[in-house]
């Protein structure tokens, strides 16, 4: 179980510093056919339904690959 949350830790440190340092490279999140961007005068909704199905995807094969 440690192991796992340590593994969890690194990937998100890894994911971090991604987005910080080259955001060009997952600037298609957000941007798929089917999600849902509401915005008004007054306030803005953003509900990301493609992206998060197409990232659980992605990552319920890495880690099916990983436990191999």
């Amino acid at each position: 179980m440690a192991r796992w949350l340590i593994t969890a830790g690194i990937i998100l440190i890894a994911m971090g510093l991604i987005y910080h340092l080259a955001p060009w490279l997952i600037n298609w999140s957000g941007k798929l056919p089917g999600d849902i961007r509401i915005e008004t005068a007054r306030s803005k909704i953003f509900i990301p339904i493609v992206s998060m199905i197409l990232m659980g995807i992605i990552i319920t094969i890495l880690i099916n690959l990983l436990q191999r």
